[in-house]
Formats: C-alpha cells, sequence, structure tokens
C-alpha cells in the first residue's frame, strides 16, 4: 500500500564568517543603485578648429573668392589668346619699317635706277618700253629684298615669340595660382595637429572622468568577487511518502531513518568516497536538493543483500539495519 509523497524543506547558510561581508557588499550594491547612474561628461567631446585651421580657411576662401585670383585668371588668359591668335603690335615695328623703306628709296635713288638708265641710253637711245619694264623690275626687287622680305620675317619672328610667351604664360598659371594654396594648406595642416593634439587631451579626460565615475562600482565588482561562493538558499524536495509497510514495521525513525532512499535514480553529483562494511560509499546529493549527504547505493547492496532493500513507488531504499 503506497503511502503517498512527503515534501521536505532544506537550508544552507552562508558561512558565518562570510555574513557580515556579505551584508556589507549588498547593502553598497543597494546604496548605489538609489543613487542612480553617474552623470554624462560635462566637457566638450570634440575638438573645435584649430586657430591655424580657421585662418586658413579664410584665406583660402578670400583668395578664391576674391578679386586678386579673378585678375590673375583673366590676365592669364589674355596672354594666351593674344599669343595664340599671332597678334602683334605694328606700333612697335613702325620704326623699323620706316628705316628700311628709307634704305630701299636711297639705294633705288642712288644706285639702282641711275644705273639702270645709263645702260638704256647707251643701248636703246630715246628709251622703249622694255626699259620700263626693266625698271618696274628692278624696282620691285629692291623692296622685296630690301624692305618686304625683312618685315615679312620680323613679323614672324615676332608672332613664334608671342605664341612662346603665351604657353609660357599657360604653364605658369598654375604655378602663380596655386602658390598661395600651398601655403594655407602648410597652415592648415599645422592646425590639423594642433587640433588632434587637444582632441586627444579631451579623449583623456573623458576616460579619466569615466573612470572615476565607475570606481566605487568597480571597487564593489571586486570586493564581492573577493567574497563569492555558496550564499546558501532553501531547497524543497519531494520523495516518496512512507508505505503501508513501512508504517507498519515503524523502521522510519525521525532522526535517522532506518529506510533511506539510496536509488541511483534520485541521486546526482556522485562521488565515490571509500568504503563501509565492505559495501562502496559515495558523497552525493538528491536531485533538487543541494544538501551534500553519505550513503551506499541501493543497486549495489540489493545484489549482496537484497532483503536488505525494499522498494516503495519504484524508488529502492536501503535499510541500514540490516545491513
Amino acid at each position: 500500500m503506497s503511502g503517498g509523497t512527503r515534501v521536505t524543506e532544506s537550508r544552507s547558510e552562508p558561512w558565518e564568517f562570510q555574513s557580515p561581508y556579505l551584508e556589507s557588499g549588498f547593502g553598497e550594491a543597494g546604496r548605489l543603485y538609489n543613487a542612480g547612474a553617474p552623470a554624462y561628461y560635462g566637457g566638450p567631446t570634440v575638438a573645435g578648429f584649430d586657430t591655424a585651421e580657421q585662418a586658413a580657411q579664410a584665406g583660402t576662401l578670400g583668395y578664391a573668392l576674391g578679386p586678386e585670383a579673378r585678375e590673375q585668371q583673366l590676365a592669364a588668359q589674355s596672354s594666351l589668346v593674344q599669343g595664340l591668335s599671332g597678334q602683334v603690335d605694328p606700333a612697335a615695328y613702325s620704326p623699323l619699317a620706316s628705316a628700311l623703306a628709307t634704305g630701299v628709296q636711297s639705294k633705288l635713288t642712288g644706285e639702282v635706277l641711275p644705273g639702270i638708265r645709263e645702260s638704256l641710253v647707251r643701248y636703246q637711245p630715246g628709251g622703249s618700253t622694255r626699259g620700263d619694264l626693266v625698271q618696274n623690275k628692278a624696282i620691285a626687287d629692291a623692296v622685296t629684298t630690301g624692305m618686304t622680305q625683312p618685315l615679312a620675317e620680323m613679323y614672324t619672328s615676332a608672332y613664334g615669340r608671342a605664341q612662346d610667351r603665351a604657353v609660357q604664360s599657360g604653364q605658369m598659371y598654375p604655378s602663380i595660382m596655386g602658390a598661395p594654396m600651398g601655403l594655407y594648406g602648410a597652415a592648415a595642416d599645422v592646425g590639423s595637429q594642433r587640433r588632434a593634439m587637444t582632441q586627444e587631451g579631451i579623449n583623456r579626460d573623458m576616460a579619466r572622468y569615466q573612470y572615476e565615475a565607475n570606481a566605487e562600482q568597480q571597487q564593489l565588482a571586486n570586493y564581492m568577487n573577493m567574497i563569492s561562493g555558496n550564499y546558501g538558499g532553501t531547497t524543497t524536495m519531494t520523495t516518496p511518502g512512507p508505505s503501508g509497510f513501512s508504517q507498519l514495521t515503524g523502521l522510519l525513525g525521525a532522526v535517522a531513518p532506518l529506510f533511506a532512499p539510496s536509488d541511483i535514480q534520485v541521486k546526482e553529483n556522485i562521488i565515490p568516497d571509500g568504503t563501509w562494511k565492505g559495501y562502496n560509499v559515495y558523497r552525493f546529493n538528491y536531485i533538487g536538493d543541494t544538501v551534500r549527504r553519505r550513503g551506499v547505493m541501493a543497486q549495489e547492496v540489493e545484489k549482496i543483500r537484497p532483503d536488505a532493500v525494499v522498494e516503495f513507488d519504484g524508488i529502492k531504499h536501503v535499510n541500514y539495519g540490516e545491513v
């Protein structure tokens, strides 16, 4: 006849010397929790632009959008366009052209034309149409050789030089325009380095603040780690209740029952712990109970003394009075 189940409750307490430290640690944890989270860092978190960077930015914008850069660009473009178009100032070559014309005229009146007339009178008295042709050709040759050709060469040379100057202007234009930008860039680099140093200082201040703001919590965590252990607790265990057989025989006592549940299926954390009366002894705790116990295993006793093992509700018990 089955007697149902029995509910037992067991409690374990912290080590007595551990209790005051636990109480102190839990009390401090409550105080820190009630105090709330530390305030957020109140200082600057991002370094602003350095004065050198600000000056470089202002200078860059002022130069790029100001009249100086615009005038330089217009001058360079004008020089480039003038040279590539072949424009040459005629006024600059007027004195040379006048000198060439004077030379040609002097040579014609002093040498070429008198010689032609003398030759014509000698061979053809009275003149002729052929004589006019010869004279006209001589004049044309003198003008071509003494004036037209030199002027053409002069203008060709001037045109080439104008183009060279235009190319040089085009090559110089980027360097002229970019020179101030390079200086502003160098100033910005200095400012960037200084701003990086300022940011590093801010980062260190933030790290120091974070450390100090969490110092108490960290100290408490270290403290609790040092006193950690089994703080104890309450465990409720349900075991088979006394059967009709155990009630009749009265073999289960209140303090040290002769029949004890020794079935391996209700035990855990089993560790061998020597022998007793030829039986293996183990340390264990019942499943759901943290209290460590010591005893034999019903299945092993049953092989030697089956009369000392009884089964209640499917759980084997050992009658220690018969072992």
